[in-house]
């Protein structure tokens, strides 16, 4: 079928650190309090979207898909057409777009959830992209391979 992903990742934000700290806000404050109950509850909100948080890749023969759940409820397109090149990457996600999650910075966007690695695509209109991948190789040659 023309629509079945010839590269599908699913990653999830799963920083420990994160963890640690939405751990740690919640514990002082049941040690420091009077409970505050508003106060647990936004950061139980806060970890709930985190843990459901999840980046999700396709490359398509019609182009590659990608949506941040829950935030994108559809997969967003960037067609064949309007890219320009593209590569396989290493990044610094805290010093090239303040951390992780969707980014934008003068000229690129940036949707990652961990790790340093990713797909740089540069787009004949419209900002460049980084989609964060754990696999990037694996990316670009299922790009390589659609756009033949």
């Amino acid at each position: 079928m023309q629509n079945d992903p010839l590269f599908r990742e699913v990653q999830r934000f799963r920083q420990p650190w994160v963890w640690a700290l939405l751990g740690g806000v919640a514990l002082i404050m049941l040690i420091l309090g009077p409970l505050a109950w508003g106060g647990l509850i936004v950061v139980g909100a806060v970890a709930v979207l985190l843990y459901g948080l999840r980046l999700e890749t396709e490359v398509r023969a019609d182009g590659i898909y990608f949506k941040m759940w829950p935030l994108h409820r559809s997969f967003r397109r960037i067609a064949w057409a309007d890219v320009e090149r593209y590569e396989s990457t290493a990044y610094s996600p805290l010093r090239e777009f303040g951390g992780w999650g969707i980014r934008w910075a003068p000229g690129k966007r940036a949707y990652n959830v961990s790790g340093d690695r990713g797909l740089w695509l540069e787009r004949t209109n419209g900002p460049a992209v980084l989609l964060g991948s754990q696999h990037p190789e694996e990316f670009r040659s299922a790009i390589e391979e659609a756009t033949q």
